[in-house]
């Protein structure tokens, strides 16, 4: 019958047996005699084998076995070396502390003795070092290992053992773990017991592909064959660790095969694998290019933070080593077994980082991006206090934060941003009555409305919810040169945030010819975004206020942004209304009847070379007291792509 290996445990690291090693001395002494004369006293002996220890030369000294038989140097040498094991690369500081007392022709110093340990770690004990006075009054040094430690014999030594620190919880915006210790199992092949690994990679392949959601990146199994051949025949090769969940929908299929054992664990992981993935980043085992980055930080076996927040906050979140020092003696039959503990130095527990971030919000927007195959994001953020409640990136949680680092044109979105100005400006009114033609010409540039379509004179409101260029085109000369730059300021566009990791504010065209600014007016142009400065942008509009977006509540990131200049409120009023004319009449028209508050928003198509059939996909807007953006990269037009999103994300809110 088959039984699942079990749980394993990783076992402290140990440093083994190593050569001895010269060390510069800290001690020095006038001259040093082989054995000192009885008018030197016993401490001139003391002095000279200290010095002696710790520079791996003990040639200069005399040393007796408590029965009297003369020891030579170099053996001491080696028993010295031998007893201090894993802390032989490391000669100790040595100090004598006061005299050594004579009875009759014994004298005993007492010897000081501190070692560094990994980390700095200060490790220091009392000593005896005993002396026998020699017929020709020379003092020696009777040998035994309870010199370098009381409690060692002879065939012991020291063990360090390293502890690892507890690594530090991430926490949701209510100060909750997110990511926590959850059960994973870990599969893995025996190479002995597989006598066809072509068909063996053939069936993992074909049960790996069955999860859903689909792995991102998916198992490469390819190279298993010759993982097999290379390694021994009773090992357990690791094929892929999967969350209790994904094993379980394909346990039938893979438990049965050749080969395979599994192996339950638990690792530090967020609620589902696409949660926040590309946000919080990775916890996993200990890579070479770390330890050459970083070295003498890691040990083999360590957790270290890859990319994202776990990557940004490695040092809070790690913790500290600790150290214990074990003696470890050696069997009859040459096998080490573990003795006392003679110092431990506590590992020292990370620290937990606190984000703004709302489960359900997160939940839902990772959810409203399953299945979306091209590259996208979700950006949720509170209008009230500006907190960042999700942050979501496409396809399988991404490995890339394109939420927040993304920089793309904003498209029709950004008519938000122009509108408001217009408003600002009194160049326009919500119901003044404007031109939507076909197409505009400015500067010898032709613009065009999405499919070429046209609605004649209308007002203001129903150019904004239909999505015409050209009218914007045509009213780009009334924000001025610097307008468009000056209003998405007043937005929180191209400040200087910080949030704890990179994050782009966005670039907005200012200046430039006629033909620049008519296409910077409808968001092409040289202006570019990301869906997290959108996201903020929107809030500010539902606000009537900028202010900045935050991520790391603990520790507080610096100062903040001060919040922007209250929005003329006429403006911003009627800026409010266009955009709930967007969802009930416009472009937006599928999220009319989401449950709960109404939706403003406003859909956008973003050219991003010169062909017009190449374009990112957006939406922002509002509902209650949540603002978000959507993006997809090379999704085509806002309405067909980023609104069944924006629907799919705002249902999920309403359910939970």
């Amino acid at each position: 019958m088959r039984h699942q290996a079990a749980h394993q445990h990783r076992r402290p690291y140990r440093w083994g047996r190593r050569p001895v090693a010269v060390a510069a001395a800290v001690l020095t002494v006038a001259t040093v005699l082989t054995a000192c004369s009885s008018d030197d006293g016993p401490e001139a002996t003391v002095d000279a084998f200290i010095e002696g220890w710790q520079r791996g030369d003990l040639s200069a000294i005399g040393f007796i076995t408590p029965a009297g038989q003369r020891v030579p140097a170099a053996q001491v040498t080696e028993e010295l070396a031998a007893l201090a094991g894993g802390l032989s690369d490391s000669p100790p500081q040595l100090r004598r502390d006061g005299d050594a007392p004579v009875t009759e022709d014994i004298a005993t110093g007492t010897v000081t003795v501190e070692w560094t340990l990994p980390g700095e770690v200060r490790w220091s004990y009392p000593t005896s070092v005993r002396l026998r006075r020699g017929a020709d009054d020379a003092w020696q040094v009777i040998w035994s290992p309870e010199i370098v430690h009381p409690q060692l014999d002879s065939g012991d030594q020291l063990a360090v053992n390293r502890i690892a620190p507890v690594r530090g919880s991430v926490l949701d915006g209510a100060g909750q773990p997110i990511v926590a210790p959850r059960a994973v199992v870990v599969v893995g092949v025996q190479p002995n017991e597989v006598d066809d690994p072509a068909a063996l990679v053939t069936a993992l392949d074909t049960a790996f592909r069955a999860i859903r959601p689909a792995l991102d990146p998916p198992i490469d199994v390819a190279g298993l064959p010759d993982r097999l051949t290379a390694a021994q025949p009773d090992a357990f090769v690791e094929v892929v660790t999967l969350r209790e969940e994904a094993y379980q929908q394909i346990r039938d299929r893979i438990y049965d095969l050749p080969g395979t054992k599994f192996r339950r664990e638990e690792r530090d992981l967020a609620p589902t694998r696409e949660f926040a993935r590309a946000l919080l980043g990775t916890v996993d085992p200990v890579q070479r290019q770390d330890m050459e980055a970083h070295p003498g930080r890691y040990e083999v076996g360590d957790l270290v933070g890859h990319g994202g927040l776990q990557g940004a906050y490695e040092e809070r979140l790690r913790g500290v080593p600790g150290y214990s020092v074990q003696i470890v003696g050696t069997a009859p039959d040459g096998a080490q077994t573990g003795g006392d503990v003679l110092f431990r130095a506590d590992a020292q527990p990370g620290e937990a980082l606190r984000t703004t971030l709302d489960v359900a919000t997160q939940t839902a927007a990772d959810a409203a991006l399953t299945g979306v195959s091209r590259r996208s994001a979700l950006v949720a953020v509170r209008i009230s206090d500006g907190a960042v409640l999700a942050v979501a990136n496409g396809p399988g949680g991404g490995t890339e934060n394109l939420a927040f680092t993304a920089q793309v044109p904003p498209g029709s979105t950004f008519k938000m941003v122009s509108t408001l100005g217009l408003l600002e400006a009194g160049a326009v009114g919500p119901n003044d009555p404007v031109d939507c033609p076909k197409t505009a010409t400015v500067d010898g540039r032709t613009f065009t409305n999405a499919n070429g379509f046209e609605l004649g004179r209308v007002p203001m409101r129903t150019v904004f919810a239909e999505s015409c260029n050209t009218t914007f085109a045509n009213l780009a000369p009334e924000l001025g040169a610097d307008g468009l730059a000056e209003t998405g300021r007043l937005l929180g566009l191209e400040g200087q945030w910080r949030l704890g990791v990179p994050a782009f504010t966005g670039t907005v065209s200012t200046g430039g010819p006629p033909a620049e600014r008519a296409a910077a007016a409808f968001g092409q142009g040289t202006t570019v975004v990301s869906p997290l400065a959108m996201a903020g942008a929107t809030a500010a509009v539902a606000r009537g206020q900028w202010r900045q977006p935050k991520l790391i509540s603990e520790p507080a990131p610096p100062t903040p942004e001060p919040d922007g200049p209250q929005l003329d409120t006429a403006a911003v009023e009627a800026l409010r209304s266009m955009m709930r004319d967007a969802v009930t009449v416009g472009t937006a028209e599928a999220l009319r009847d989401v449950p709960g508050d109404p939706v403003h928003g406003k859909t956008g198509t973003a050219e991003y070379d010169d062909d017009p059939a190449n374009t990112h996909a957006w939406f922002v807007g509002w509902q209650g007291d949540v603002a978000f953006a959507v993006f997809v990269e090379q999704g085509g037009s806002g309405s067909g792509q980023a609104v069944p999103i924006a629907e799919t994300f705002l249902r999920g809110l309403a359910a939970n």
